[in-house]
């Protein structure tokens, strides 16, 4: 069963921001699969079909519901990677819940009981992420709106703090402190080195310390690791700045294994 798996080894949540083509969802699955072969952990493969919450209305936000659910039956039925994505409205959890075995819940809608409670009556697995405006200790109440939904399958993922315009830091404390609620406590190392809306009508950010965000994370006992992946980030669709460059993903896994 995948959540007695991640609550007893170091798991990894892995894949590209944005669903841009099938090839490119099975170029990175095939990296994410040897990478969970190689170090004996369990891996998940993630990308979504819509990023509702693109900074302008012209950016590219994915596929569609259908269709995105279409390309990752695909890459589960190929390489046989357990599936997230991020779900945004209530309608959605019971049809993507046919294909993920994980439903993200991105930050900025944390608190949105409706849906946190469609995800947590799915009976999958649900990630909560912390909210940029939330501390480690506020993250109680999502986790507890999913649990007495029926659903005691809960990841609550760090993601950084908004402290003043287009940048986040991370107080690694809050990971410490989700981690006293009991359930497994994920660190997400490429969106924390956001710098949101800090690119002129896009998201910016800087890789380079994806890896010392991991590591520190490490330190504070995370269980998990979210990193998102493109072979070629700088033309990527969204959130290229904070991806690791695929050829590099396993140098940054290595260190977080042992």
């Amino acid at each position: 069963m995948l959540f007695d798996q991640i609550s007893q080894k170091p798991f990894f949540i892995l894949g590209p921001c944005v669903m841009e083509s099938q090839e490119l969802l099975y170029t990175v699955a095939e990296k994410v699969a040897e990478a969970g072969q190689k170090y004996n952990v369990p891996v998940i493969f993630k990308s979504s079909f819509d990023k509702a919450n693109r900074t302008s209305i012209h950016s590219y936000r994915g596929p569609g519901l259908e269709k995105g659910m279409e390309m990752l039956m695909n890459v589960k039925q190929r390489f046989g990677l357990p599936i997230t994505t991020d779900i945004h409205e209530p309608f959605q959890a019971a049809i993507v819940a046919e294909v993920a075995d994980i439903l993200q819940i991105p930050a900025f809608l944390c608190r949105q009981t409706d849906l946190l409670v469609a995800a947590a009556q799915t009976g999958k697995i649900v990630n909560v992420k912390k909210a940029q405006f939330l501390s480690g200790h506020d993250m109680f109440y999502p986790a507890q709106k999913v649990i007495e939904a029926g659903n005691n399958q809960v990841i609550l993922t760090e993601r950084g703090n908004m402290y003043g315009y287009n940048n986040l830091a991370v107080d690694f404390r809050n990971i410490y402190d989700m981690k006293a609620f009991g359930h497994p406590v994920c660190m997400d190392c490429t969106h924390s080195v956001q710098r949101p809306g800090g690119a002129g009508g896009k998201t910016g950010g800087d890789r380079t310390f994806v890896p010392m965000m991991a590591l520190a994370a490490k330190a504070f006992g995370a269980d998990g690791y979210f990193l998102e992946t493109h072979p070629d980030p700088d033309n990527a669709l969204s959130d290229g700045p904070n991806m690791v460059k695929l050829h590099e993903l396993d140098k940054v896994l290595a260190p977080l294994v042992g």
